[in-house]
């Protein structure tokens, strides 16, 4: 930039924060003005920081002679308009303020009112403004505040009283590492693709870039290829929103073929906004303006990224780069292809490095002090302590190292937890003794399959759900209605009436058999009450009580001892795709396409917990074994786990390229497996936040996940109509899960997902919708005959 046409300037550029992720201004970027508001406090007239990084000076350039006001010139009368402005609206400590920060004294104020370039300002020598002059600078400063960046604060700087580089800071940051609040509403988020570029120059910009990190070194080109489809997709809406219709036409049909196959669904929608009123509601468009893409690039690609930048003066991308993207750097070897690959395709880029350092607590609770002690991996455990009457002191040596506590797990009184009942610890004593005959599962000896295949399923099966115990199964069906099967020889008997009850004795040692009405026992309850498809089911752990969920918004609580409805959680406003009881009861989550999960309490009709932060439908929902965490799966495709005690996200994980449909925590409590529409199945370690494997071989939409008792195999089923086993205990293995896979994402994953696969059983024509293993580790898997 020039400063005053007679001395040649220096060319400052300001840098911003790496560490931020904001890449810096090119020189000869569009000033963004701050304009005063006159009705503010003094002190809050303008918010003006000073970039204290120091910037990197370019080469002197001498300034072309002439009358004509160079940028910079422009930029200094800017600066002295809105200084004359202060003082006479008698704003005189935001005046100082903005001096101070543009380094000008007021003689330098006098000087510029005098000199040359401020001379068709001013009106009267004295340095007092023309009113009209004044007012009219004013009003184009004001407007170009307007239209630059929306929300962004004008950070003004420079290196000697002569010269002012003027940068735009993204929302949020301010340029000595002070944070802003930013939250965008609707209208801001439009009014932020308020652009001036050329829209004829677009393609060119576009292919310019393209052009450069195809040309790239190798190591740098797989990282810098991340930012084709964020800038493609902004480009196109500023295009659409500044109605150049035809531009951003061509735009799309030139450039969307260039895109990675993974982004095709959001580039289906895409390609419908062609007109500036189509943006207006839209949930994509939202999602875009609203969450930062995040891109993880090393310091060397990303200090090339910004020289060529500088280099073309590309203001357009620059802009783009700054508002719309967060550039997580780190330092160290750039990422290959495989592993950037492994990591991206969610909705909004990469996770931050930041969002997966929390604690988190991922072992399992103490078990409660039986004298049948209970085994490590039996999710159920209470933490209570309670002595059933039945004694088998035989078994004592059954899960003995269940006693000691776990490093890694919770305070016992973390989250309050339920009592105890004695039928629950009667439900222990069973589960130990089933526990006792469980078969050792491995790849030599692996699981007999039992598969219920559901026929003529009225309008289609929707939902299933196995209780813990293996005795009933449940299926939710797009005609609204729920259905209870018993899977033992004992059938499903409700309470008596009312009247029938009042003629038992209720003092007699089998009141419990008397109170059950032999006379309507059957094979199947059905349970009328949703007015729209049953989308998810869950049993609670004592087999009381069964939740179900519906296109109708709400989930609902029925009794299995009346087969009634008892309550309708009213809480999502749209349709509720999936719930979950906690391993423990009492608790139960519940997801839905108003894109939240929610945490309820069965004895509380709002939910305790509202998890935002999804940007699409939450489609799965998983408590962890310890119950401090649940997990979510979103359209997003992302996965994240949220705090139970104070409703915190702890945990993205990014990888899927497709809609998260499964979930399913391994016993011990340490990794999570995901699967999704990609047909690839994600493992992760939860304690470090880290993808550890990939397991691939299915074709389809992956419904239904679930780790065998002991966690030695996992079991997925599909759309595709297998039902495939994993070696869990070899995937995870000699996990890589140093400081430095930690920090920078450098992930490796074994390309052996071949040699995990210890079988495949195909179905005639059944897509596979749930998996579970009974307490024997024999595997129950359930799913709609499909005729097609």
């Amino acid at each position: 930039m020039a400063a005053l046409p007679e001395e040649p300037a220096e060319v400052v550029a300001v840098k911003p924060d790496p560490e931020a992720g904001t890449p810096p201004q090119p020189p000869a970027a569009p000033p963004a003005a701050a304009a005063a508001a006159p009705a503010a406090p003094p002190a809050a007239a303008v918010e003006v920081e000073a970039a204290g990084n120091g910037g990197e000076a370019a080469p002197p350039k001498q300034a072309a002679p002439g009358p004509a006001a160079s940028p910079a010139a422009l930029d200094r009368q800017t600066l002295v308009a809105v200084l004359q402005f202060l003082r006479r609206s008698n704003l005189r400590e935001s005046e100082e303020i903005l001096r101070r920060e543009a380094r000008l004294l007021g003689d330098d104020l006098g000087a510029a009112a005098l000199s040359p370039a401020g001379a068709g300002l001013l009106g009267a020598p004295g340095g007092d403004a023309d009113s009209a002059g004044g007012e009219a600078l004013l009003s184009r400063v004001t407007a170009a505040a307007t239209i630059a960046i929306g929300g962004s604060v004008a950070t003004v700087a420079s290196s000697s009283p002569g010269v002012a580089a003027v940068a735009a800071v993204p929302p949020g940051k301010v340029g000595g590492g002070i944070v802003v609040e930013d939250q965008p509403d609707v209208s801001a988020v439009l009014s932020a693709y308020n652009q001036q570029g050329d829209p004829t120059l677009y393609e060119e910009y576009y292919s310019g870039l393209k052009h450069f990190i195809e040309c790239s070194l190798d190591c740098h080109r797989a990282e810098l290829s991340q930012l084709f489809y964020p800038l493609f997709v902004h480009m196109y809406l500023e295009l659409v929103y500044n109605q150049h219709e035809s531009e951003a036409k061509s735009f799309f049909e030139r450039f969307h073929g260039d895109q990675e196959c993974y982004y095709q669904d959001d580039l289906r929608v895409l390609s419908s906004l062609t007109k500036k009123e189509h943006m207006k509601g839209n949930e994509t468009m939202l999602d875009f303006r609203t969450s930062k893409f995040v891109l993880r690039i090393s310091r060397d690609s990303y200090q090339l990224l910004k020289r060529h930048l500088q280099e073309k003066q590309n203001n357009q991308i620059w802009n783009i780069v700054q508002e719309h993207l967060y550039i997580d750097i780190f330092d160290g070897m750039p990422r290959s292809k495989q592993q950037i690959d492994a990591m991206v395709g969610s909705l909004a880029g990469e996770a931050k490095r930041e969002a997966n350092k929390a604690k988190v607590f991922f072992g399992l609770l103490k078990e409660p002090e039986f004298d049948v002690p209970l085994d490590d991996e039996d999710e159920e455990g209470e933490n209570e302590e309670g002595k059933p009457k039945k004694k088998k002191p035989k078994k004592d040596s059954v899960g003995s190292k269940s006693k000691k506590q776990d490093p890694n797990a919770p305070p016992q009184n973390r989250i309050p937890l339920p009592e105890l009942k004695d039928s629950d610890k009667l439900d222990k004593v069973m589960n130990m003794k089933e526990a006792a005959r469980r078969v050792r599962l491995g790849p030599e000896c692996l699981p007999s399959i039992c598969f219920y295949t559901f026929l003529n399923a009225y309008q289609g099966l929707t939902a299933v759900d196995i209780t813990d115990d293996s005795s009933m199964i449940v299926g939710g069906f797009a005609d609204s209605t729920v259905r209870v099967w018993s899977v033992t020889p004992k059938k499903l008997r409700s309470v008596k009436t009312a009247a029938d009850l009042s003629l038992i004795d209720k003092e007699s040692d089998d009141v419990l058999e008397r109170i059950m009405d032999e006379k309507t026992a059957s094979e199947l309850k059905i349970l009328y009450g949703h007015s729209g498809p049953v989308y998810g089911t869950s049993f609670s752990p004592d087999r009381n009580y069964l939740l179900s969920c519906s296109e109708d918004g709400t989930v609902r609580l029925w009794s299995l001892q009346t087969f009634t409805c008892l309550v309708g959680y009213k809480g999502h406003n749209y349709p509720v795709w999936d719930t979950q009881f906690s391993p423990y009861g009492y608790y139960f989550v519940s997801g839905g396409h108003d894109r939240v999960a929610r945490l309820w309490a069965t004895d509380h009709y709002q939910p305790l917990r509202i998890f935002a932060g999804h940007l699409a439908d939450v489609t799965c929902t998983r408590f962890h074994p310890n119950s401090n965490y649940i997990a979510t799966g979103s359209a997003d495709r992302t996965i994240r786990l949220w705090d139970v005690l104070n409703g915190n996200c702890v945990r993205i994980f990014t990888g899927h390229k497709g809609p998260i449909h499964s979930l399913a925590f391994s016993p011990n409590g340490r990794f999570l497996a995901t699967g999704a529409t990609d047909g690839r199945v994600l493992l992760w370690d939860i304690g470090h936040g880290l993808m550890v494997g990939e397991l691939k071989g299915h074709t389809d939409t992956i419904y239904a996940l679930r780790f065998s008792r002991d966690g030695e195999i996992l079991a997925s089923g599909s759309m595709d109509n297998t039902v495939r086993l994993w070696d869990a205990v070899k995937a995870f293995e000699d996990l890589e899960t140093d400081d430095f896979t930690t920090a920078t994402g450098h992930i490796n994953l074994p390309e052996n997902s071949q040699d995990l696969l210890l079988g495949t059983y195909m179905t005639k024509s059944t897509p596979v919708v749930h998996l579970h293993f009974t307490r024997r580790n024999l595997l129950l898997a359930a799913g709609a005959y499909s005729s097609q």
